[in-house]
């Protein structure tokens, strides 16, 4: 077997690789609100990190753990390369980008266009496999895909698919249950226009039962996600868990039984501060770090002026952690604010 073959995390949730929003920052904050959520970066290329700022790139923070390197390509041998470099960084698990529809990253052939070429996805896993096993370490290599793209859409092209790329050693696959348009349709117009089909996923589970199949797409509450973990391994969140990161403050209770690390979105502010001061010591500007809780509190009463101030000042003022204690403020007194409340 070329690549790691253990299971990711059995059972698992997810926070979706989103561009300009998964970043170190967010991470860090969202795994103040979750213990068991796995984290992804956002989609790196890998001609960047074999060629551009890697410590720019791919450092994290410890506290991350478990994290997951997304990694978007289609040269085996600039895969394999940069799988190494991941691995060797200490990254959790490597994914490979088959889902993104956009057309700077269908020019540099990789994303959602490559689920036309599944030899090609398999010929990259398994080189990066081999790199990574060929150092030493025990790191899967999974994949995230659509359930079809443009006309290449059946239910037996998407078995099709990834029975290839499993051949490889790939024993995890994220699975967005909506096809990509790649002409027509802008990259949020295909995270939405498309229609949801759960139930294909659910049939690939069935098909597949020694594959870990993770789905993503329309997932918004704990209810959807228990829903779904009645027929596959896994769920990802995407924009819910960003724009209502309050969610992921549900999870370790709501899935696993487990205890929520904190018990209110203040206690979650109050936990991230430290960290903000002390990457404002480096020179990252506050308004880097707060954009990722503007919606903490959406629902809840003050939530308009905490994001107001936020959004309004910070960038106005990025060096002053004042800002935050400001728009903190605003929130402090509310009362139903506790895991329990929700």
């Amino acid at each position: 077997m070329t690549t790691s073959d253990r299971r990711l995390f059995p059972a698992s949730f997810s926070v979706a690789p989103m561009v300009d929003w998964t970043d170190r920052h967010c991470r860090y904050f969202h795994r103040l609100l979750s213990k068991r959520a796995i984290l992804y970066t956002e989609m790196l290329a890998a001609p960047a990190v074999l060629r551009g700022d890697r410590a720019r790139l791919l450092d994290f923070n410890t506290e991350e753990h478990p994290v997951v390197v997304q990694l978007g390509g289609s040269d085996p041998g600039e895969m394999a390369e940069t799988a190494a470099i991941c691995a060797e960084w200490g990254y959790d698990a490597i994914n490979i980008n088959v889902g993104c529809p956009s057309d700077r990253v269908q020019k540099g052939r990789f994303g959602a266009v490559l689920m036309k070429e599944p030899q090609t996805v398999a010929a990259c896993a398994e080189a990066m496999g081999r790199a990574v096993g060929a150092g030493g370490r025990d790191v899967p290599i999974t994949v995230k895909c659509r359930i079809g793209v443009d006309e290449v859409d059946s239910e037996e092209y998407l078995a099709h698919f990834i029975e290839t790329v499993a051949a490889s050693g790939v024993k995890t696959f994220v699975i967005h249950a909506r096809k990509a348009l790649l002409r027509g349709l802008s990259p949020r117009e295909n995270r939405t226009v498309p229609p949801l089909d759960h139930e294909r996923v659910h049939r690939m589970k069935a098909r597949f039962p020694q594959l870990e199949i993770i789905i993503n797409g329309g997932l918004a509450s704990i209810g959807d996600c228990k829903a779904q973990l009645e027929h596959v391994d896994g769920v990802m969140v995407g924009r819910a868990a960003y724009q209502t990161p309050w969610l992921l403050a549900q999870v370790d209770e709501g899935l696993f039984g487990q205890p929520s690390p904190v018990k209110s979105r203040v206690e979650a502010v109050e936990r991230f501060i430290p960290y903000v001061e002390r990457r404002l010591a480096e020179g990252v500007p506050l308004n880097a770090m707060t954009k990722h809780i503007l919606g903490l509190f959406h629902g809840v009463p003050g939530a308009r002026a905490f994001r107001r101030v936020l959004s309004e000042e910070a960038p106005k003022n990025p060096t002053d952690i004042g800002i935050l204690h400001k728009a903190l403020d605003h929130v402090r007194t509310v009362k139903a604010d506790s895991v329990a409340a929700e």
